[in-house]
């Protein structure tokens, strides 16, 4: 496994490949807001032998470089996802999402079909429903955000995304690690720039056309999640055709870290279908 650094429109994209280059099918995993790659950790071991495996840090998490003016909607992933594509010569791949991820990867399999041979939604964005608990707590600090220190920013947004996990040791952990890039006042002013992209009319422009996609498509979800809930997987199911649905009894929101092999499992099914 390795970490390389690709520079995308003058950005650089942080991302690490496992499996073997150029055998079997690629899979690109996709994390969401405000994660990084390390949501993946435990799940990359387990999938499928002779698949070239890329995990990304979005622009503005993890690794990757700070926005800098630079788009972070979710369309702006997209289109740098498929930059991302070109650069490591990947013509098509199974694209697994998680939260604004799965809202990547619907962009990128509305808009760009060729590019996406499977999909795989975990706990992910769709239509006109988002985390309420995440954007409710957003519309309230924005207009004090320039006001607030980093540290007091930073707290409030770990309270929060602890709801997204059963396991609350585990989940402390994994949070420090995701907010530790906007723990200080440029971080704060790069973590407020995604607070104001969280919005609903980002999936809702293609609510109508994700019933067009024909990729073989898994849903998965935790039962548990109290940011995007379970009814959301099943309107997701009804509206791609030949998809399937898995809710994880013993999961929440961040169902990469407490389901892993359950995820896996889904993902090598679907690497068959």
């Amino acid at each position: 496994m390795r970490g390389e650094f690709l520079d995308l429109s003058n950005a650089r994209i942080y991302y690490y490949a496992a499996g073997t280059r150029g055998a079997g099918e690629p899979i690109v995993f996709i994390h969401g807001f405000p994660s990084s790659s390390h949501l993946w950790s435990n799940v990359v071991p387990l999938v499928p032998t002779g698949h070239r495996v890329v995990v990304l840090d979005l622009l503005g998490h993890g690794r990757s470089d700070r926005p800098v003016n630079r788009g972070l909607g979710i369309a702006d992933h997209a289109e740098r996802t498929v930059e991302l594509f070109d650069a490591l010569g990947i013509d098509r791949a199974c694209i697994v999402g998680h939260d604004i991820g799965g809202g990547i990867a619907q962009v990128m399999a509305v808009r760009y079909p060729g590019r996406v041979s499977r999909l795989c939604l975990v706990d992910s964005v769709a239509f006109d429903a988002w985390p309420r608990r995440i954007v409710k707590l957003t519309r309230a600090l924005l207009p004090l955000t320039r006001a607030i220190p980093a540290t007091v920013l930073v707290a409030a947004m770990r309270a929060e995304l602890l709801g997204g996990y059963v396991d609350r040791e585990r989940g402390a952990h994994s949070i420090d690690l995701y907010l530790r890039p906007f723990a200080s006042s440029e971080g704060r002013d790069v973590l407020v720039a995604h607070l104001k992209r969280l919005r609903s009319r980002e999936t809702g422009v293609i609510a109508d056309e994700v019933r067009a996609i024909v990729a073989p498509t898994s849903i998965v979800w935790g039962a548990r999640d109290p940011f995007v809930p379970v009814s959301l997987a099943e309107r997701l199911h009804a509206a791609i055709s030949g998809s399937t649905v898995d809710v994880i009894s013993g999961a929440s929101h961040f169902l990469p870290e407490e389901a892993p092999a359950g995820l896996a499992d889904i993902l090598a099914a679907l690497m068959k279908r």
